[in-house]
């Protein structure tokens, strides 16, 4: 059952971070307008609560700056959480 929840939660941060990283790539691409628009709304839609934090934290330490650092606080900060999830799980199976 622990090993099942663990790549739940693994799949879960994974798709999180496929999404964070879909839409880093296409906000060089993707305008008002074009066919695939619809979908980069749904997905600003689903990584704006997670990337928010990270955009505000970002522009106190380093200020408004033309690169947003936000997309990869975010995956460090996912890559930390998964890893601390994944030792407390193994925790509760010894």
């Amino acid at each position: 059952m622990t090993i099942f929840l663990m790549q739940v939660i693994n799949l879960f941060f994974q798709v999180i971070v496929y999404l964070i990283l879909g839409r880093a790539i296409m906000s060089w691409f993707i305008r008002p307008g074009d066919r695939l628009y619809p979908l980069y709304m749904s997905v600003i839609r689903i990584t704006e609560p997670i990337l928010a934090p990270f955009r505000s934290l970002s522009n106190r330490i380093m200020g408004h700056s033309a690169i947003d650092f936000s997309p990869v606080l975010a995956i460090f900060a996912i890559y930390i959480i998964r890893r601390l999830l994944s030792a407390l799980l193994i925790g509760f199976m010894l």
